[in-house]
């Protein structure tokens, strides 16, 4: 699937860092400009979590859903690669969403150091560094398809 720059989705952007005991989420504004992270979730059972999921996509307009591709460093798959990839698939056909796969590398280290410096105290880091790597997440989306110019394609990464 390309998505081009006149074809951007319709509906806010809900970015997830899926995790196996927490998904940090985070939500566009209208415009795609900017992100706001939403509270973090914590897992339970798949259906819980997928229909909490729906109901924060239903109360908030989105129309697509960027989930964060957790890669080696070397960008092979890693075993949380094919978790999250069949957790998407699962929340994308409950909601009935486009999913768009996002490369997350470094987000959560990103968000650590972000953290650190802010002088947050490790309770604090704990709580917040799920949400935070999914702001980033979606930052880093939507500053990549906010510099398309004049028609260029954008190859969705899977």
């Amino acid at each position: 699937m390309t998505e081009t720059h006149e074809q951007q989705p319709a509906g806010r952007i809900l970015a997830l860092d899926v995790g196996k005991k927490r998904i940090g989420l985070a939500i566009s504004d209208e415009l795609g400009l900017t992100a706001l992270g939403l509270e973090t979730l914590h897992r339970t059972r798949i259906r819980e979590d997928l229909e909490k999921l729906r109901l924060v996509i239903a109360n908030h307009g989105v129309g697509t859903l960027l989930i964060g591709r957790p890669l080696h460093m070397s960008g092979s798959e890693s075993r949380q690669s094919e978790y999250t990839k069949e957790f998407a698939e699962k929340l994308g056909a409950h909601v009935r969403l486009p999913v768009i796969f996002w490369d997350e590398r470094l987000t959560s280290a990103e968000a650590e150091r972000l953290m650190r410096l802010a002088g947050a105290s490790l309770d604090r880091r704990k709580k917040a560094i799920d949400q935070l790597a999914a702001v980033l997440l979606l930052e880093s989306y939507m500053g990549f398809r906010n510099t398309l110019r004049d028609g260029k394609e954008c190859i969705q990464l899977e």
